[in-house]
Parts: structure tokens; sequence; C-alpha cells
């Protein structure tokens, strides 16, 4: 029975009939779901991955070949890519709330020297406002997160985000004015 129902919506999935992501879907989002979980133990980040997981395979799905071997083992080598891919932005989230946290956030090149200015007197500035706001606003401008990747990241709520954000640049904004530095 599991391997008619396989083969049908191998059949169905790789000549790219409307049915064929719902039958792949049916049949392997459980497996999809659970290998993601295990992986990275986070329920709203598993759903997240299967969700790609099946949208990357219906966009791809030319390059699964039945031949070569099962729908339900090509949608696990996605699975893993996938993982892979959440495994790293973890780890690359991690590295960069260390620099923030330490305080290590600017990087200044090769610059001119009103530019350099600029930078390290916003970088005070920055270093002034309460670390909610600021971290919120490094993640923004610095990194170049959307809010719900900074909300993501921070484990705060969307609206707390971009409070946080409204916020520190209104204190921003007030302190360049008073110090005249503001154009």
């Amino acid at each position: 029975m599991d391997a008619a129902l396989d083969e049908e919506a191998s059949a169905a999935f790789s000549e790219g009939r409307p049915e064929g992501l719902r039958l792949a879907y049916e049949r392997f989002g459980a497996l999809v779901y659970t290998l993601a979980l295990r992986s990275v133990a986070d329920a709203a980040e598993a759903e997240d991955i299967t969700q790609q997981v099946f949208v990357a395979a219906w966009r791809g799905r030319d390059g699964f070949d039945p031949g070569r071997g099962s729908l339900g083992g090509w949608l696990v080598a996605i699975t893993r890519n996938k993982v892979a891919d959440a495994l790293r932005g973890r780890q690359r989230e991690s590295r960069l709330l260390t620099q923030i946290t330490s305080g290590s956030v600017v990087t200044v090149f090769d610059a001119p020297a009103d530019l350099l200015v600029d930078r390290l007197l916003l970088a005070d500035e920055l270093a002034r406002l309460p670390e909610p706001q600021r971290l919120a606003m490094v993640l923004a401008f610095y990194s170049d997160l959307t809010h719900e990747q900074i909300a993501a990241t921070l484990r705060m709520p969307l609206g707390t985000v971009k409070s946080n954000i409204r916020r520190g640049l209104a204190r921003l904004r007030a302190r360049l004015e008073a110090d005249g530095a503001a154009h």
C-alpha cells in the first residue's frame, strides 16, 4: 500500500501535475517535519523548514529523477540542506549578537574624514541607547535584517522590535539635533 502511494505521489510530482505537491506533502510532510524538528528542536522553525523544503522541491522538481531514487529520499536530502542552512543562520546570529553585546559593532574602512567622524558620532550615540533599542537598531541598519528577522534573533515580539527601533531613532534624532550634528 505504501509503495503504491509513494509511486502515485512520485509520478504526479515529477510530471508537475497540480495534485503532485499535495500528494507529496500528504505522503512525506510528517517525515520532513519530524527530521526538521529533531534537528532544530523548535516547532515553529521546523514548520518553516518544512514549508521551505516543499517550496524548493516543487520549484526544482525538474531535478527529481525517479530512476535515481525515491521522492522521499530526495525530500530528505533537501530537508538536510534546509536544516543545515537554518543552523548556519543560528550560528551567524549568535556571532552577531556576541559582537553587538561586546560593543564591537562598527567596522571602519578607509573613508573620508567627515564620513569617519559621522560614523564615530553615530556609534557613540548608539552606545548610549538602552540595550533593547541599540540591539534592534544595529541589527536593522548594520546587519540589514528585517523586523521579523530581528524579532526571531532577539526572541522578542515583532511589535516590541518595531517600537524599540522607532524609540531609538527618535532618541538618536533628538541627541544629534541637540548636538548640532543632524543635517
